[in-house]
């Protein structure tokens, strides 16, 4: 089947009837890659730390390093493809990312590493979030849960890779190894994209003036639900991202965990969302999100709560599933809310930038709010983040309750 949306395969919004075949298929391995590389970081960090000569916390800045240009530049990727169309930005975002994930093997210091680690954020920023705005485009909002499901799976188990295999094949490979590997399959996913007609092509758009573009930005704001909605995806990002980080830190004071052990109490983290993504994502689409999302803020406070007392190690095993089980149940679905946030279909590259923005740059501020806490010991640090997390439960019970229908 042809990806190409000439005039006889369109409908009136200028997008495809009928979703290319292999395309959730391709965005999926596409957004497993990219977080696998993103969440291999954290459980090495004290091997890094080692490998150049420096301190846990000092090569940890290498996560918002990543994160936080990441999320910034998402809110030029996703206008620029609402111009030129998903299929080259995507491509070359992801060409990107294969050449500076590469690149980071090379690294012989913290410095470097951190560059590069820069780079790869600015680069790689172009092939999630504008992969969601296409499958806004493709699927209709009814049917837009299981797409997401999938791909969001896809992104929970590039999370369970990095964060568990990471850490049990760095004493095999090496955490150059890691990068490289990660780079092997990036290109032979791009040879794959290129040479087939798997992602749709979509004529480029006049240019928008940058007061446009901002005005766009307002827009998305400028109601209630937009807000809330955004707002809890930049909460939801600080949450799990702040806990996520350190829990590499965390097994190691609390346990004495080696790397392998380090991999196998982290195996659990990212499994619920590959397992049961697509089946939240149909659950959203039959009976809305307005518990579900709630559900999961609630289930990721009692899990930073229990990790900060004295459980043992199979049970913060099971906890962080649990974590990452809470993140499956919300920022997934306040994804398809919000690809129904713009009023036509030239502005949903912008409202997945902004998602992106807020997420990712939440991801980044987290990492950092949480190593500002860790003087304080990680009970203290993990008390106030559940406790917070409590909070934030109690305000999204009103402010989605009228997410109860597709």
């Amino acid at each position: 089947m042809s990806s190409t949306l000439t005039p006889d395969h369109r409908t009136s919004t200028g997008v495809s009837t009928e979703p290319p075949r292999g395309l959730v298929a391709m965005l999926t391995v596409a957004a497993f890659l990219t977080f696998a590389q993103a969440f291999m970081i954290a459980p090495i960090l004290p091997q890094l730390a080692r490998a150049f000569h420096s301190t846990p916390e000092a090569v940890g800045l290498a996560v918002p390093a990543y994160l936080v240009p990441y999320g910034v530049l998402t809110l030029l990727w996703g206008p620029l493809s609402d111009r030129v169309g998903r299929r080259p930005v995507i491509l070359a975002s992801l060409a990107a990312f294969t050449v500076l994930t590469a690149a980071t093997a090379l690294a012989d210091g913290n410095a470097a590493f951190i560059t590069m680690r820069l780079l790869t954020g600015i680069g790689v920023g172009g092939v999630v979030p504008v992969a969601l705005a296409l499958i806004g485009d493709v699927f209709p909002y009814a049917q837009r849960g299981r797409a997401l499901g999938w791909m969001y799976g896809g992104m929970a188990g590039g999370i369970a890779v990095g964060s568990s295999a990471g850490a049990l094949a760095e004493p095999l490979i090496g955490w150059p190894g890691l990068f490289l590997a990660i780079a092997a399959a990036s290109a032979v996913l791009l040879l794959i994209t290129l040479t087939s007609q798997i992602l749709p092509t979509t004529s480029p758009r006049p240019a928008k003036p940058l007061a446009a573009v901002a005005a766009g930005y307002r827009s998305l704001l400028r109601s209630a639900r937009g807000r809330r909605t955004y707002g809890y995806i930049f909460f939801n990002a600080v949450l799990h991202s702040g806990i996520y980080t350190w829990l590499g830190l965390y097994l190691i004071q609390r346990f004495a965990l080696g790397p392998v052990g380090i991999g196998l109490a982290l195996l659990g983290y990212g499994i619920p969302g590959l397992l049961l993504g697509p089946v939240i994502g149909t659950l959203a689409d039959r009976y809305g999100r307005a518990r579900i999302i709630p559900a999961g803020v609630a289930l990721a406070a009692a899990c930073a709560l229990l990790l900060a007392i004295d459980l043992p190690l199979p049970a913060v095993a099971l906890t962080i599933a649990a974590l990452s089980l809470g993140y499956d149940m919300t920022h997934p679905l306040l994804a398809g809310i919000v690809t129904a946030l713009p009023r036509n279909s030239d502005q949903r590259g912008q409202a997945l930038g902004l998602n992106s923005f807020c997420l990712f740059t939440g991801f980044g501020l987290g990492s950092l709010a949480f190593e500002l806490l860790l003087p304080t010991g990680f009970t203290t640090a993990l008390a106030i983040f559940g406790g917070a997390a409590l909070l934030a439960t109690l305000a999204a019970v009103p402010a989605f309750r009228d997410e109860r229908t597709p």
